[in-house]
């Protein structure tokens, strides 16, 4: 019989560490329930809320969390119907969104029908890859010059090396490889299947630069030299692209400009140089676009995705123009969205559920998946700055974001 209370005093006593209750304990919720009742105790908060859930903790504390306590809940709602063109999205989808923010899901829904009204968004997929670069140091110039020789002439190697590891990951170049003085930075390139693939492509290479080490003797200073890149935005994977990178694009005739965003396709044309393109360039910004990052967020913690690739999936580029009739046409571009249908947190129950409303749970379902990603992103976007153009923004947040 478990003593609750020696395991809390133990614990406020430094006796024995939080990862170290389940050597206690005869299951995760007896483990979790005194995890949270010391909590209690030292914050002198009321956590009812926070022990409230449905999913299976079990499985979840050995591969998604560690010191668990309970569960956070974010209201869900759902955008739609979204109509999609794709190559692998085709129909129409309902869209789970998980947010705190009031007039979201309200912009995205009008985004979708005036796309659905407009004949569908068209959505592509440009490339599809996971990376991981580690940084080396050679001991002279020369020798990393030498070392990056070596990396270029054996890929067939290292790539026998990387795949041993896993059924679903394949190396399919390493480049770039830059040499900073001493030190090398190949960047290891694989497709990964319906897996997000960060925790493959990690093991991979590191088996690779086994053998690299093996075979040259190059010091291997870091698995990740951030050339990746990882959880940051960058340059590099504005270009490169990472994770999925896609596409969607729509043309909307004037008169559903007029009548649904209330505004002219001259002026969301006209917002969008001056505030997505030249207010980017002056700030500096990763991502030539206005709301990225809404769509993207909601989306992830919806369906399980790693959050810390927001970051990378809210940089991209929106794209305006005025057709000769006066028609709209819109498109947005991510270079950089990490997706998975399969493993990692899309397992917990809820993430699950939400990608089975749009049918992407499982093998073979990201590319659709990545699909819906891009019209969903193509609904918000081009809602706001319909709302931007008709100077709607300001109206809407008071009336749907405060209570």
């Amino acid at each position: 019989m478990v003593n609750e209370r020696e395991i809390i005093d133990k614990l406020i006593n430094c006796e024995i560490k939080l990862h170290e209750i389940e050597k206690y304990t005869e299951n995760i919720d007896e483990a979790l329930s005194i995890r949270r009742k010391f909590a209690e105790e030292k914050s002198g908060a009321e956590l009812k809320n926070i022990s409230n859930y449905s999913i299976n903790m079990e499985p979840v504390s050995k591969k998604n969390i560690e010191n668990p306590i309970g569960v956070i809940q974010i209201p869900l709602g759902i955008a739609g119907p979204l109509k999609v063109n794709g190559d692998n999205a085709k129909g129409d989808f309902y869209v789970p969104l998980a947010t705190t923010e009031g007039a979201l899901i309200a912009s995205v829904n009008r985004g979708c029908s005036v796309i659905s009204e407009s004949g569908g968004a068209t959505t592509k997929i440009l490339d599809d890859k996971m990376t991981r670069a580690p940084v080396l140091k050679a001991k002279s110039i020369s020798e990393a010059v030498e070392i990056k020789a070596w990396i270029q002439k054996h890929f067939s190697e290292l790539k026998k090396a990387a795949e041993v590891t896993t059924r679903h990951g394949k190396l399919i170049k390493i480049d770039p490889i830059y040499v900073v003085g001493k030190y090398i930075y190949p960047r290891f390139v694989y497709t990964t299947g319906d897996s997000m693939g960060m925790n493959m492509v990690t093991i991979a290479t590191d088996s690779a630069l086994n053998l690299l080490t093996h075979k040259t003797g190059v010091h291997i200073v870091a698995l990740s030299g951030n050339v990746c890149v990882d959880k940051k935005p960058a340059s590099l994977n504005f270009i490169e692209g990472r994770g999925k990178s896609i596409t969607a694009e729509i043309v909307v005739p004037k008169e559903i400009v007029k009548n649904k965003l209330k505004t002219t396709s001259e002026a969301i044309v006209e917002v969008n140089t001056a505030k997505n393109l030249i207010g980017s360039a002056i700030a500096g910004s990763m991502g030539f676009n206005a709301q990225y990052a809404n769509m993207i967020g909601a989306i992830f913690l919806a369906t399980g995705q790693d959050e810390a690739h927001i970051v990378e999936g809210s940089m991209g580029i929106t794209t305006a123009m005025e057709e000769g009739n006066g028609d709209l046409y819109f498109a947005v571009t991510l270079p950089d969205v990490p997706l998975a249908t399969f493993g990692g947190g899309t397992s917990i129950e809820t993430a699950r559920e939400c990608l089975e409303i749009m049918d992407c749970y499982g093998n073979q379902k990201v590319h659709k998946f990545a699909e819906i990603v891009a019209g969903t992103v193509l609904a918000g976007e081009l809602s706001l700055m319909g709302a931007l153009a008709a100077g709607h923004l300001a109206r809407a947040h008071k009336e749907l974001g405060r209570a």
